[in-house]
C-alpha cells in the first residue's frame, strides 16, 4: 500500500474492500460550492450505476472553512433529486481525507490514484469541487465510455465564455494536436474519467516533488495517456460554470506549473511527438447542445501595459532565448495603439516553440524563464480578446482552429530549435 496515504484511510479502504466507481473531488476551502458537486455526482451514481459499487472520495488541502465537514454532511436525497427511487444494492461510500505531499492539485490527485488501486477500481472519475454546472449525467458521461466501451482516458468537452480558458486555447490545446496528433480540446479541463489502470500507471511515475504536483496535473494525465498509447475519448458535457478569473490577472503560478509541465513532458515524450507529422480528431460521447455561459470581464489595457513593459524590461533575457526576427516582431506589436494592437499567430507560435527549446536547453533558469514568457501570453491573449470581441462561439472556434493549423504547420521550426533530427515521419498520430 502507498506509504503517503494516513493510516485512517487505510483502514477504512480495507473495511470497503473494492468498488467499481471512485469519484475523487480534491478541494481546499470550497465549502461554499462542494456540497452541490457532491450531491450532483452522489444522484448521477444512484441513477446510471445503481448495481455498481462507489465510492466518492474528497481529498483536501488542508481547508480552514469546513469543507471536509460540508462533504461528510451533504445529504444525498437521490430519490428526491432524481424523481425515481433506484434499487442500490451498495450504499455509495463517502470519505474526506486530508491528502500529503506538496500542495497542489496534483497531490490531491494522487491520493485519489491511490484509493482507486487500492480499491480495484474500475473507472475513476475526477471533478473540480467549484463547479457550479456540474450535473448528474456527468457520471455517466465521464465513465461509461470507461466501463462499457474499454477508454481509458476521457477528457472534457464544454462551452465556454470566449475570454475563458485563454491558456487551453493560446497554447495547450494547439500543442497538443501539433506535437502528439490528438484533437483534445480540454487538454486541462480539470473533470476527467480514466480506467484503473491508467490511475496505476500514474501512480508508477516519479513527478510527485515537480509542478506536476501544483496545477500541471492536468496536461501531465493528458499527455501521458496519449502519448503512452492509452485509448482517448471526450464527452460533450454542456457549459463549465465555476470561479473563472480575468485572465489579465495574476496567473503566474498557474501559468508556469501548466505552460512548464507541458515543456517537460515534450522532454519526456520526444521520441513520440518528434514523428507525429499531423493530428485527427478522437472519439465523441454526448449529445453537443447550445447553453448560456457567465461573461467574463478582461482588462485588455492591463494585459497590454503589462506585455509592453515585459518586451521592454525583458530584452536581456529575450536575447537569449528568442531569435532576432522574432524579437523585432514583439518590438514591432509594443509601438502598436491599443485599439489597433494585434500578435500575428506565426510570430505568436515561434515565441512558444522558441520558448519550449530554450526550456529544454536549460538556457536560463526554467522558473525565471516561464516567468518571462507571461507578458508575452499577455500580450497575445490581448491581442485575441480585441480579435474576437464581435465573434460568436462558432466563429471563435474558427478561429482557435486557425491558430493551431499554424502551430501544426510551424512544427518543424520547433524541431530546428530544439535539436531534433527529422526522422521519418507517420502519416497519422497513434503513439500506441
Amino acid at each position: 500500500m502507498e506509504n503517503f496515504l494516513p493510516s485512517h484511510l487505510i483502514e477504512r479502504l480495507a473495511q470497503i474492500g473494492e468498488a467499481d466507481i471512485v469519484v475523487g473531488i480534491p478541494s481546499y476551502n470550497n465549502a461554499r460550492t462542494i456540497g452541490h458537486v457532491v450531491r450532483a455526482c452522489s444522484a448521477g451514481l444512484a441513477k446510471y450505476f445503481p448495481h455498481r459499487r462507489s465510492v466518492l472520495i474528497n481529498s483536501d488541502g488542508g481547508s480552514k472553512d469546513g469543507t471536509p465537514e460540508v462533504v461528510l454532511r451533504t445529504e444525498l436525497e437521490a430519490e428526491s433529486l432524481l424523481l425515481v427511487a433506484p434499487q442500490r444494492l451498495h450504499p455509495i461510500q463517502r470519505i474526506s481525507t486530508a491528502y500529503h505531499g506538496v500542495p497542489g492539485k496534483g497531490s490531491a490527485f494522487r491520493t485519489i490514484f491511490a484509493v482507486a488501486r487500492q480499491l480495484n477500481a474500475k473507472a475513476c472519475i475526477v471533478v473540480d469541487a467549484d463547479l457550479r454546472s456540474i450535473a448528474p449525467h456527468w457520471m455517466d458521461l465521464l465513465a461509461s465510455p470507461i466501463l462499457d466501451r474499454e477508454f481509458d482516458f476521457i477528457a472534457p468537452y464544454y462551452l465556454r465564455h470566449k475570454y475563458d480558458g485563454t491558456i487551453t486555447n493560446g497554447i495547450i490545446y494547439p500543442m497538443t494536436r501539433a506535437l502528439f496528433g490528438k484533437r483534445v480540446r480540454q487538454p486541462i479541463g480539470g473533470d476527467f474519467g480514466f480506467s484503473g489502470r491508467l490511475a496505476a500507471r500514474y501512480l508508477e511515475k516519479n513527478v510527485w516533488e515537480t509542478d506536476v504536483a501544483r496545477f500541471g496535473i492536468d496536461i501531465w494525465m493528458t499527455l501521458t495517456a496519449i502519448a503512452e498509447g492509452f485509448r482517448i475519448g471526450q464527452s460533450y458535457l454542456g457549459a463549465k460554470l465555476h470561479d473563472a478569473k480575468d485572465p489579465g490577472a495574476d496567473l503566474t503560478s498557474m501559468f508556469r506549473q501548466v505552460v512548464g509541465s507541458m515543456f517537460g513532458l515534450l522532454e519526456t515524450y520526444e521520441e513520440i511527438w518528434k514523428n507525429v507529422h499531423s493530428s485527427e480528431p478522437v472519439p465523441m460521447f454526448g449529445l453537443p447542445f447550445d447553453v448560456g455561459v457567465e461573461p467574463i470581464h478582461v482588462n485588455v489595457e492591463r494585459m497590454i501595459k503589462a506585455y509592453c513593459q515585459g518586451v521592454r524590461d525583458l530584452q536581456e533575457i529575450y536575447a537569449q532565448v528568442l531569435e532576432q526576427e522574432t524579437r523585432e516582431g514583439l518590438l514591432a506589436c509594443s509601438r502598436l495603439s491599443p485599439t489597433e494592437f494585434r500578435m500575428p499567430d506565426e510570430l505568436w507560435v515561434h515565441v512558444v516553440y522558441e520558448f519550449a527549446a530554450a526550456y529544454h536547453r536549460r538556457k536560463l533558469d526554467r522558473q525565471h524563464l516561464m516567468e518571462s514568457l507571461v507578458p508575452l501570453y499577455l500580450g497575445r491573449t490581448a491581442s485575441f480578446v480585441l480579435e474576437v470581441q464581435e465573434a460568436d462561439a462558432a466563429q471563435v472556434e474558427e478561429r482557435i482552429e486557425q491558430l493551431c493549423a499554424v502551430f501544426e504547420a510551424e512544427k518543424p521550426y520547433l524541431r530546428k530549435h530544439w535539436g531534433v533530427e527529422a526522422g521519418k515521419e507517420s502519416s497519422h498520430a497513434n503513439p500506441a
